[in-house]
């Protein structure tokens, strides 16, 4: 399997504070992998570090190239970043909302991509002139995976989704981003509190302690692991 995005010995800090500490992973292309761990963990600041948004150092490429710059330069390369409490601009319409996804883009193809993503979210087509600060907490963050996809990624970053939301909703979201992987090959690297909806979602996992990895092996074993749930999974 083709890497797509590899990060080397990265460290990153909120000013004197070191977060993460020699962090190295790898993601193919096509593939769902999940990052674990408790909180304060670095799950987070991993994310943050590939889409720009924290001070970092070491090594991270995206398809070979190394990654450098902010948000900007992240998103430009095929980044989209779906961050903790869904970042959804809630004074906008559901429309404009999915329109910003887009914004990065330079082709005309952006009213036929309002169309795709709407085939798995549909009730955005209905209820696209509605304010997003009104939706419920489920259909906000299903409007942040949307928007997200306008930008047509590479590689799709996930932050907590399962946040505060009912878990019939969060099953919908990951089997969401599942039909994504399969029918579009989508490559995604999710953060996720809830170990066991992110094993059953995901191919392989990396789990994260006190900002460095402390293990990693694919989903199926860890999760068949008993000592390695009760450590570090919680469950």
């Amino acid at each position: 399997m083709k890497t797509l995005i590899e990060l080397d010995r990265v460290e990153a800090r909120y000013g004197p504070v070191q977060a993460l500490h020699d962090v190295s992973l790898t993601v193919g292309e096509g593939e769902v992998v999940a990052v674990l761990g408790a909180n304060g963990a670095g799950k987070t600041t991993t994310l943050r570090a590939i889409s720009g948004t924290v001070a970092r150092s070491g090594s991270i490429e995206l398809d070979g190239k190394t990654l450098r710059g902010g948000p900007e330069a992240a998103a430009k390369a095929g980044i989209a970043h779906v961050p903790e409490g869904r970042g959804t601009f809630v004074d906008l319409t559901v429309s404009e909302n999915l329109r910003l996804g887009a914004y990065t883009r330079r082709d005309r193809k952006v009213k036929e991509d309002i169309t795709r993503v709407s085939d798995y979210f549909p009730w955005m087509v209905e209820r696209g002139g509605q304010r997003a600060g009104t939706l419920s907490g489920g259909e906000q963050q299903m409007l942040a995976l949307a928007r997200a996809l306008m930008s047509r990624p590479r590689l799709l970053l996930l932050d907590e989704p399962s946040l505060g939301l009912a878990p019939l909703i969060v099953k919908e979201f990951f089997r969401t981003v599942r039909e994504l992987n399969e029918k579009e090959g989508l490559t995604v690297l999710v953060v996720e509190q809830d170990a066991r909806i992110a094993l059953s979602s995901s191919s392989r996992a990396y789990v994260l302690e006190v900002g460095q990895v402390a293990l990693t092996g694919t989903s199926d074993e860890l999760r068949g692991n008993e000592s390695i749930r009760r450590s570090y999974l919680g469950y």
